[in-house]
Protein backbone atom coordinates (compact mmCIF):
# COMPACT_ATOMS: atom_id res chain seq x y z
CA UNK A 1 0.00 0.00 0.00
CA UNK A 2 1.05 3.52 -0.43
CA UNK A 3 -0.30 6.87 0.01
CA UNK A 4 -1.08 9.32 -2.85
CA UNK A 5 -2.60 13.19 -2.42
CA UNK A 6 -5.47 14.26 -4.55
CA UNK A 7 -4.59 17.09 -6.47
CA UNK A 8 -8.02 18.91 -4.95
CA UNK A 9 -7.62 17.64 -1.58
CA UNK A 10 -5.02 17.65 1.27
CA UNK A 11 -6.53 14.40 2.49
CA UNK A 12 -4.31 11.03 1.96
CA UNK A 13 -5.99 8.04 -0.09
CA UNK A 14 -4.91 4.89 -0.29
CA UNK A 15 -4.16 3.90 -3.82
CA UNK A 16 -2.51 0.46 -5.04
CA UNK A 17 0.48 0.08 -5.81
CA UNK A 18 3.41 -1.88 -5.70
CA UNK A 19 6.60 -1.57 -4.14
CA UNK A 20 9.68 -3.23 -6.08
CA UNK A 21 12.22 -4.07 -2.98
CA UNK A 22 15.60 -5.03 -4.20
CA UNK A 23 17.89 -6.64 -1.18
CA UNK A 24 20.85 -5.61 -3.33
CA UNK A 25 19.36 -2.13 -3.84
CA UNK A 26 18.57 -1.83 0.07
CA UNK A 27 22.40 -2.19 0.97
CA UNK A 28 23.64 -0.18 -1.77
CA UNK A 29 20.95 2.98 -2.26
CA UNK A 30 20.06 3.07 2.09
CA UNK A 31 22.28 1.10 3.60
CA UNK A 32 26.94 1.11 3.99
CA UNK A 33 27.17 -1.70 0.98
CA UNK A 34 27.24 -5.38 0.13
CA UNK A 35 29.14 -8.03 2.54
CA UNK A 36 29.47 -11.23 1.86
CA UNK A 37 29.71 -12.01 5.90
CA UNK A 38 25.69 -10.58 6.11
CA UNK A 39 22.49 -11.61 3.90
CA UNK A 40 21.09 -8.45 2.68
CA UNK A 41 17.98 -7.25 4.33
CA UNK A 42 14.39 -9.62 3.54
CA UNK A 43 12.63 -6.70 3.59
CA UNK A 44 11.89 -3.49 4.42
CA UNK A 45 10.74 -4.65 7.79
CA UNK A 46 13.64 -6.08 8.83
CA UNK A 47 15.75 -3.00 8.03
CA UNK A 48 13.44 -1.11 10.56
CA UNK A 49 13.97 -3.57 13.24
CA UNK A 50 17.13 -2.98 13.11
CA UNK A 51 16.54 0.67 13.21
CA UNK A 52 14.33 0.56 16.43
CA UNK A 53 16.69 -1.73 18.25
CA UNK A 54 20.20 -1.48 20.30
CA UNK A 55 22.52 0.49 18.39
CA UNK A 56 25.32 -2.33 18.53
CA UNK A 57 27.38 -0.90 16.01
CA UNK A 58 28.50 1.87 19.07
CA UNK A 59 28.87 -0.48 21.97
CA UNK A 60 30.72 -2.69 19.54
CA UNK A 61 33.30 0.47 18.65
CA UNK A 62 32.73 2.93 21.24
CA UNK A 63 33.73 6.59 20.70
CA UNK A 64 33.97 9.22 23.73
CA UNK A 65 31.46 11.96 23.58
CA UNK A 66 33.04 15.34 23.95
CA UNK A 67 33.18 15.77 27.28
CA UNK A 68 35.10 12.57 28.23
CA UNK A 69 38.02 12.79 24.70
CA UNK A 70 41.06 13.98 25.83
CA UNK A 71 42.63 15.91 25.67
CA UNK A 72 40.24 18.27 26.94
CA UNK A 73 39.74 21.85 25.88
CA UNK A 74 40.31 22.56 29.31
CA UNK A 75 43.57 20.93 28.67
CA UNK A 76 44.47 22.62 25.68
CA UNK A 77 43.52 25.99 26.91
CA UNK A 78 45.93 25.32 30.11
CA UNK A 79 49.18 24.12 27.95
CA UNK A 80 48.48 26.63 25.45
CA UNK A 81 48.58 29.23 28.45
CA UNK A 82 51.48 27.70 29.73
CA UNK A 83 53.15 27.89 26.86
CA UNK A 84 52.75 31.75 26.23
CA UNK A 85 53.75 32.35 30.50
CA UNK A 86 56.77 30.17 29.49
CA UNK A 87 57.86 31.82 26.35
CA UNK A 88 62.00 33.27 27.08
CA UNK A 89 62.23 31.30 30.00
CA UNK A 90 63.68 28.68 31.60
CA UNK A 91 60.54 26.38 31.07
CA UNK A 92 59.93 27.25 28.00
CA UNK A 93 61.75 23.93 26.31
CA UNK A 94 59.98 21.08 28.44
CA UNK A 95 56.45 23.03 27.64
CA UNK A 96 56.68 23.38 24.37
CA UNK A 97 57.74 19.23 24.14
CA UNK A 98 54.41 18.90 26.44
CA UNK A 99 52.47 21.04 23.99
CA UNK A 100 53.94 18.69 21.34
CA UNK A 101 52.87 15.35 22.85
CA UNK A 102 49.18 16.71 23.06
CA UNK A 103 48.97 17.76 19.59
CA UNK A 104 50.45 14.37 19.17
CA UNK A 105 47.92 13.17 20.78
CA UNK A 106 44.95 14.88 19.50
CA UNK A 107 45.99 13.51 15.80
CA UNK A 108 45.81 9.70 17.51
CA UNK A 109 42.65 10.66 19.04
CA UNK A 110 41.40 12.05 15.66
CA UNK A 111 42.55 8.76 13.68
CA UNK A 112 41.22 6.29 16.00
CA UNK A 113 38.15 8.25 15.85
CA UNK A 114 38.25 7.69 11.82
CA UNK A 115 38.95 4.12 11.76
CA UNK A 116 36.11 3.05 14.50
CA UNK A 117 33.71 5.16 12.12
CA UNK A 118 34.64 2.28 9.59
CA UNK A 119 34.71 -0.42 11.80
CA UNK A 120 31.31 0.54 12.64
CA UNK A 121 29.92 0.13 9.25
CA UNK A 122 32.01 -3.02 8.24
CA UNK A 123 30.58 -4.34 11.46
CA UNK A 124 27.14 -3.97 10.84
CA UNK A 125 24.82 -6.26 9.07
CA UNK A 126 22.89 -3.48 7.20
CA UNK A 127 24.88 0.42 7.83
CA UNK A 128 21.98 1.79 7.74
CA UNK A 129 21.80 3.56 10.84
CA UNK A 130 25.83 4.59 9.85
CA UNK A 131 24.23 6.46 6.46
CA UNK A 132 21.14 8.37 8.66
CA UNK A 133 23.82 9.24 11.33
CA UNK A 134 26.60 10.39 8.48
CA UNK A 135 24.02 12.40 6.51
CA UNK A 136 22.43 14.41 9.53
CA UNK A 137 26.18 15.09 10.85
CA UNK A 138 26.87 16.73 7.34
CA UNK A 139 23.37 18.37 7.39
CA UNK A 140 24.25 19.70 11.33
CA UNK A 141 28.38 20.44 9.69
CA UNK A 142 31.01 21.38 12.23
CA UNK A 143 34.53 21.97 11.13
CA UNK A 144 37.85 21.30 12.95
CA UNK A 145 40.05 23.76 14.25
CA UNK A 146 43.69 22.44 14.08
CA UNK A 147 45.72 22.07 17.43
CA UNK A 148 42.13 23.06 18.95
CA UNK A 149 39.41 20.77 17.63
CA UNK A 150 40.79 18.06 14.93
CA UNK A 151 39.56 15.12 17.76
CA UNK A 152 36.14 16.31 18.52
CA UNK A 153 33.88 16.72 15.30
CA UNK A 154 33.36 13.00 16.02
CA UNK A 155 32.57 13.38 19.81
CA UNK A 156 30.32 16.41 18.66
CA UNK A 157 28.43 13.70 16.31
CA UNK A 158 28.30 11.00 18.53
CA UNK A 159 26.68 13.06 21.58
CA UNK A 160 24.17 15.37 19.26
CA UNK A 161 23.92 13.22 16.10
CA UNK A 162 23.61 9.66 16.81
CA UNK A 163 21.19 9.27 19.68
CA UNK A 164 18.62 10.90 17.64
CA UNK A 165 18.70 9.78 14.17
CA UNK A 166 15.53 7.51 14.83
CA UNK A 167 14.07 9.83 17.45
CA UNK A 168 12.79 13.39 17.76
CA UNK A 169 14.22 16.04 15.51
CA UNK A 170 13.74 18.74 17.75
CA UNK A 171 15.93 16.47 20.62
CA UNK A 172 18.47 16.66 17.74
CA UNK A 173 18.21 20.48 17.09
CA UNK A 174 18.75 21.31 21.34
CA UNK A 175 21.87 18.64 21.23
CA UNK A 176 23.13 20.68 17.98
CA UNK A 177 22.71 24.01 19.34
CA UNK A 178 23.81 23.66 22.86
CA UNK A 179 26.98 21.72 21.74
CA UNK A 180 30.37 23.39 22.53
CA UNK A 181 31.47 21.90 19.12
CA UNK A 182 28.44 24.20 17.07
CA UNK A 183 28.92 27.14 19.27
CA UNK A 184 32.68 27.57 18.28
CA UNK A 185 32.31 26.91 14.58
CA UNK A 186 29.83 29.19 13.89
CA UNK A 187 31.27 31.52 16.65
CA UNK A 188 27.97 32.22 19.00
CA UNK A 189 30.66 32.11 21.71
CA UNK A 190 31.65 35.80 20.46
CA UNK A 191 28.06 36.83 20.21
CA UNK A 192 26.44 38.99 22.88
CA UNK A 193 23.33 41.26 23.00
CA UNK A 194 24.00 44.99 22.87
CA UNK A 195 21.87 45.82 25.16
CA UNK A 196 22.61 42.72 27.65
CA UNK A 197 24.45 43.71 30.99
CA UNK A 198 27.88 42.55 29.24
CA UNK A 199 27.00 44.61 26.04
CA UNK A 200 26.97 47.48 27.24
CA UNK A 201 29.86 47.09 29.27
CA UNK A 202 32.20 45.73 27.15
CA UNK A 203 30.78 47.00 24.09
CA UNK A 204 30.93 43.66 22.29
CA UNK A 205 28.17 42.89 19.25
CA UNK A 206 25.94 40.45 17.91
CA UNK A 207 27.15 37.58 15.68
CA UNK A 208 24.71 36.14 13.17
CA UNK A 209 26.15 33.16 11.81
CA UNK A 210 24.58 29.77 14.13
CA UNK A 211 21.41 32.27 13.50
CA UNK A 212 21.62 32.29 9.93
CA UNK A 213 22.79 28.71 9.34
CA UNK A 214 19.88 27.76 11.41
CA UNK A 215 17.21 29.27 8.81
CA UNK A 216 19.14 28.79 5.46
CA UNK A 217 20.29 25.36 6.23
CA UNK A 218 18.84 23.26 9.20
CA UNK A 219 15.52 24.74 8.96
CA UNK A 220 13.91 26.38 6.44
CA UNK A 221 16.15 26.43 3.66
CA UNK A 222 18.05 28.63 1.08
CA UNK A 223 14.85 29.42 -0.31
CA UNK A 224 12.90 29.76 2.79
CA UNK A 225 10.08 32.63 3.91
CA UNK A 226 12.15 34.34 6.25
CA UNK A 227 14.20 38.01 6.35
CA UNK A 228 17.13 39.64 7.31
CA UNK A 229 15.32 40.97 10.37
CA UNK A 230 14.38 37.40 11.14
CA UNK A 231 18.01 36.44 11.21
CA UNK A 232 18.96 39.41 13.38
CA UNK A 233 15.78 38.73 16.04
CA UNK A 234 17.42 35.31 16.57
CA UNK A 235 20.55 35.99 16.53
CA UNK A 236 19.45 37.99 19.34
CA UNK A 237 17.78 35.51 20.78
CA UNK A 238 20.20 33.29 20.38
CA UNK A 239 22.58 35.37 22.86
CA UNK A 240 23.28 33.85 26.44
CA UNK A 241 24.50 30.73 24.54
CA UNK A 242 28.36 30.07 24.94
CA UNK A 243 30.95 27.27 26.43
CA UNK A 244 33.62 27.52 28.94
CA UNK A 245 36.84 25.40 27.89
CA UNK A 246 36.12 23.61 31.29
CA UNK A 247 32.92 23.37 32.17
CA UNK A 248 31.46 22.83 28.67
CA UNK A 249 28.04 24.43 27.36
CA UNK A 250 26.40 26.94 29.78
CA UNK A 251 23.91 29.64 29.10
CA UNK A 252 24.76 33.25 30.67
CA UNK A 253 21.96 35.69 31.39
CA UNK A 254 24.30 38.66 31.10
CA UNK A 255 24.87 38.16 27.52
CA UNK A 256 21.27 37.80 26.39
CA UNK A 257 19.30 40.66 24.53
CA UNK A 258 16.60 41.75 26.86
CA UNK A 259 12.74 41.78 25.41
CA UNK A 260 11.11 40.27 23.52
CA UNK A 261 11.86 38.61 19.69
CA UNK A 262 10.03 37.87 16.82
CA UNK A 263 10.71 35.15 14.32
CA UNK A 264 8.81 34.61 11.34
CA UNK A 265 5.89 35.77 12.95
CA UNK A 266 6.27 34.07 16.63
CA UNK A 267 7.13 36.10 19.69
CA UNK A 268 9.32 34.47 22.50
CA UNK A 269 9.59 35.55 26.01
CA UNK A 270 11.48 38.53 27.27
CA UNK A 271 13.09 36.42 29.98
CA UNK A 272 16.35 35.68 29.59
CA UNK A 273 16.83 31.96 30.04
CA UNK A 274 17.97 28.83 27.99
CA UNK A 275 14.28 27.45 28.27
CA UNK A 276 12.94 30.61 25.95
CA UNK A 277 15.89 29.27 23.82
CA UNK A 278 15.09 25.88 23.91
CA UNK A 279 10.91 26.52 23.12
CA UNK A 280 12.23 28.45 19.95
CA UNK A 281 13.92 25.57 18.71
CA UNK A 282 10.71 23.20 19.47
CA UNK A 283 8.54 25.49 17.51
CA UNK A 284 10.88 25.96 14.67
CA UNK A 285 11.71 22.26 14.25
CA UNK A 286 8.02 21.55 14.32
CA UNK A 287 7.19 24.51 11.30
CA UNK A 288 5.70 22.62 8.12
CA UNK A 289 8.41 24.48 5.83
CA UNK A 290 11.19 23.25 8.57
CA UNK A 291 9.27 19.22 7.67
CA UNK A 292 9.10 20.36 3.48
CA UNK A 293 12.91 21.23 3.63
CA UNK A 294 14.10 18.29 5.66
CA UNK A 295 12.28 15.81 3.52
CA UNK A 296 13.19 16.82 0.19
CA UNK A 297 16.88 17.16 1.36
CA UNK A 298 17.08 13.31 2.66
CA UNK A 299 15.14 12.42 -0.44
CA UNK A 300 18.15 13.53 -2.82
CA UNK A 301 20.86 12.37 -0.54
CA UNK A 302 19.25 8.75 -0.40
CA UNK A 303 17.12 8.41 -3.55
CA UNK A 304 18.41 11.40 -6.21
CA UNK A 305 18.38 14.90 -7.58
CA UNK A 306 14.26 15.00 -8.79
CA UNK A 307 12.61 13.50 -5.94
CA UNK A 308 9.02 12.31 -6.77
CA UNK A 309 6.21 14.56 -5.53
CA UNK A 310 4.48 11.92 -3.95
CA UNK A 311 7.60 10.84 -1.88
CA UNK A 312 8.03 14.05 -0.66
CA UNK A 313 4.30 15.24 0.35
CA UNK A 314 4.70 11.47 2.52
CA UNK A 315 7.62 12.07 4.06
CA UNK A 316 6.67 15.66 5.07
CA UNK A 317 3.44 14.64 6.49
CA UNK A 318 4.80 11.42 7.98
CA UNK A 319 7.66 14.01 9.72
CA UNK A 320 4.72 16.01 11.50
CA UNK A 321 6.00 18.05 14.24
CA UNK A 322 9.65 16.35 14.09
CA UNK A 323 9.36 12.37 14.44
CA UNK A 324 12.76 11.28 12.20
CA UNK A 325 11.93 7.65 12.85
CA UNK A 326 8.51 8.34 10.95
CA UNK A 327 10.12 10.01 7.81
CA UNK A 328 12.93 7.72 7.63
CA UNK A 329 9.94 5.11 7.31
CA UNK A 330 8.02 6.76 5.35
CA UNK A 331 10.77 6.75 2.57
CA UNK A 332 11.96 3.49 2.54
CA UNK A 333 8.27 2.12 2.58
CA UNK A 334 7.65 4.53 -0.57
CA UNK A 335 7.63 2.72 -4.01
CA UNK A 336 9.64 5.51 -5.36
CA UNK A 337 12.48 5.02 -3.30
CA UNK A 338 12.91 2.31 -4.82
CA UNK A 339 13.34 3.36 -8.55
CA UNK A 340 15.92 0.88 -10.09
CA UNK A 341 18.14 3.74 -11.50
CA UNK A 342 20.46 4.57 -9.25
CA UNK A 343 21.46 8.09 -10.20
CA UNK A 344 23.84 9.21 -6.97
CA UNK A 345 27.78 8.66 -6.91
CA UNK A 346 29.22 6.95 -3.07
CA UNK A 347 31.38 9.66 -2.09
CA UNK A 348 34.16 8.66 -1.17
CA UNK A 349 33.98 7.88 2.04
CA UNK A 350 30.84 5.83 1.15
CA UNK A 351 32.70 4.52 -1.38
CA UNK A 352 35.75 3.55 0.42
CA UNK A 353 33.32 1.41 3.14
CA UNK A 354 31.29 -0.41 0.54
CA UNK A 355 34.62 -1.53 -0.70
CA UNK A 356 35.94 -2.82 2.99
CA UNK A 357 32.54 -4.36 3.53
CA UNK A 358 32.45 -5.97 -0.25
CA UNK A 359 36.28 -7.35 0.95
CA UNK A 360 35.22 -8.15 4.33
CA UNK A 361 38.14 -6.61 5.53
CA UNK A 362 39.81 -7.45 8.91
CA UNK A 363 38.30 -4.82 11.29
CA UNK A 364 41.51 -5.60 14.12
CA UNK A 365 43.64 -5.22 11.70
CA UNK A 366 41.99 -1.82 10.40
CA UNK A 367 41.71 -0.46 13.87
CA UNK A 368 45.21 -1.24 14.85
CA UNK A 369 46.84 0.53 11.50
CA UNK A 370 49.43 2.65 12.53
CA UNK A 371 49.59 6.46 10.94
CA UNK A 372 51.89 5.81 8.30
CA UNK A 373 49.70 3.17 6.66
CA UNK A 374 46.50 5.25 7.84
CA UNK A 375 47.84 8.00 5.64
CA UNK A 376 48.88 6.24 2.72
CA UNK A 377 45.11 3.97 2.40
CA UNK A 378 43.09 6.21 3.87
CA UNK A 379 44.01 9.97 4.68
CA UNK A 380 45.72 10.68 1.65
CA UNK A 381 43.24 8.80 -0.90
CA UNK A 382 40.61 10.58 0.73
CA UNK A 383 41.71 14.47 0.02
CA UNK A 384 43.07 13.07 -3.42
CA UNK A 385 39.22 11.91 -3.88
CA UNK A 386 37.77 14.93 -2.75
CA UNK A 387 36.68 14.23 0.57
CA UNK A 388 39.32 14.71 3.52
CA UNK A 389 38.24 13.37 6.66
CA UNK A 390 35.64 15.80 8.51
CA UNK A 391 36.30 18.60 6.30
CA UNK A 392 34.20 19.99 4.14
CA UNK A 393 34.90 23.52 3.75
CA UNK A 394 31.62 24.99 4.85
CA UNK A 395 28.32 24.50 7.05
CA UNK A 396 26.65 23.41 4.04
CA UNK A 397 28.68 20.21 4.03
CA UNK A 398 29.22 17.96 1.00
CA UNK A 399 27.70 18.46 -2.18
CA UNK A 400 24.91 16.47 -3.12
CA UNK A 401 25.72 16.73 -7.14
CA UNK A 402 27.16 13.26 -8.71
CA UNK A 403 29.26 15.71 -10.99
CA UNK A 404 30.99 16.75 -7.69
CA UNK A 405 32.64 13.50 -6.75
CA UNK A 406 33.04 12.25 -10.69
CA UNK A 407 35.92 14.87 -11.38
CA UNK A 408 39.19 13.71 -13.48
CA UNK A 409 41.58 13.97 -10.70
CA UNK A 410 38.91 12.48 -8.13
CA UNK A 411 38.07 9.09 -10.43
CA UNK A 412 42.04 8.80 -10.75
CA UNK A 413 41.86 8.63 -7.00
CA UNK A 414 39.27 6.32 -6.84
CA UNK A 415 40.95 3.89 -9.41
CA UNK A 416 44.14 4.11 -8.05
CA UNK A 417 43.01 3.55 -4.51
CA UNK A 418 40.93 0.38 -5.96
CA UNK A 419 43.83 -1.63 -7.69
CA UNK A 420 46.23 -1.12 -4.79
CA UNK A 421 45.26 -0.87 -1.16
CA UNK A 422 42.43 -4.04 -1.01
CA UNK A 423 45.64 -6.41 -0.33
CA UNK A 424 46.44 -4.00 3.09
CA UNK A 425 42.57 -5.06 4.29
CA UNK A 426 42.79 -8.17 3.00
CA UNK A 427 45.62 -10.59 2.78
CA UNK A 428 44.33 -13.18 0.81
CA UNK A 429 41.73 -11.58 -2.33
CA UNK A 430 38.70 -13.79 -3.35
CA UNK A 431 38.58 -14.96 -6.36
CA UNK A 432 36.98 -11.64 -9.09
CA UNK A 433 34.21 -14.16 -10.08
CA UNK A 434 32.67 -14.15 -6.81
CA UNK A 435 33.77 -11.33 -5.23
CA UNK A 436 31.75 -8.78 -8.09
CA UNK A 437 28.47 -11.09 -6.79
CA UNK A 438 29.97 -10.24 -2.84
CA UNK A 439 30.24 -6.01 -3.78
CA UNK A 440 27.41 -6.03 -6.44
CA UNK A 441 24.64 -8.73 -5.59
CA UNK A 442 22.22 -8.96 -8.35
CA UNK A 443 23.40 -4.72 -9.40
CA UNK A 444 26.13 -6.13 -10.71
CA UNK A 445 26.37 -6.02 -14.64
CA UNK A 446 27.19 -7.86 -17.43
CA UNK A 447 30.39 -6.26 -18.72
CA UNK A 448 31.25 -5.72 -15.22
CA UNK A 449 31.14 -9.70 -14.80
CA UNK A 450 33.25 -10.05 -17.96
CA UNK A 451 35.59 -7.92 -17.11
CA UNK A 452 36.14 -9.52 -13.28
CA UNK A 453 36.63 -13.12 -15.13
CA UNK A 454 38.85 -12.25 -17.37
CA UNK A 455 41.45 -10.48 -15.05
CA UNK A 456 44.96 -11.60 -15.24
CA UNK A 457 45.12 -12.12 -11.36
CA UNK A 458 42.89 -11.90 -8.16
CA UNK A 459 44.09 -7.54 -7.43
CA UNK A 460 43.60 -6.59 -11.17
CA UNK A 461 40.08 -8.43 -10.83
CA UNK A 462 38.82 -7.19 -7.04
CA UNK A 463 40.49 -3.39 -8.63
CA UNK A 464 38.04 -3.40 -11.42
CA UNK A 465 34.63 -4.19 -9.76
CA UNK A 466 35.76 -1.78 -7.08
CA UNK A 467 36.76 1.17 -10.27
CA UNK A 468 33.30 0.14 -12.11
CA UNK A 469 30.50 2.42 -12.52
CA UNK A 470 27.88 -0.19 -11.23
CA UNK A 471 30.07 -0.08 -7.64
CA UNK A 472 30.49 3.57 -7.75
CA UNK A 473 26.78 4.36 -7.97
CA UNK A 474 24.55 4.19 -4.98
Amino acid sequence: MCWKWASDSDAPAVISCEMKYDPALALVRFGAGLSPRFAPPAGVEAILADLSGPDDGAVMHPITGYADTIPSRKDLSEINQAFKDAMGTADEEAVTATRQEMRNQIRVVRQRHHKVTLARAIDTPFGVRDRLVAFWADHFTVERRPYETAHLVTSYVEDAIRPHVMGSFRGMLRAVVTHPMMLMYLQQFRSVGPNSDQGKRRRLGLNENLARELLELHLLGADGAYTQADVRELAELLTGLTYHNRDGFFYEASRAEPGVETVLGMQFGADAKLETVLDAMDQLAALPETAAHLAHKMAVHFVGGSPDPDLLRTMTGAFGAGDLAAMTTAMLTHPAAWTPTRAKVRTPQEFIIASLRALDAHVPTLVRMNRGTYNKLLQRPLRVMGQPWEAPGGPDGWPEDPAAWIIPQAMAGRISWAMQAPRAFRRNLPDPREFVRDALGGLATEDVIFAAGAAENRAEGVGVVLASAAFQRR
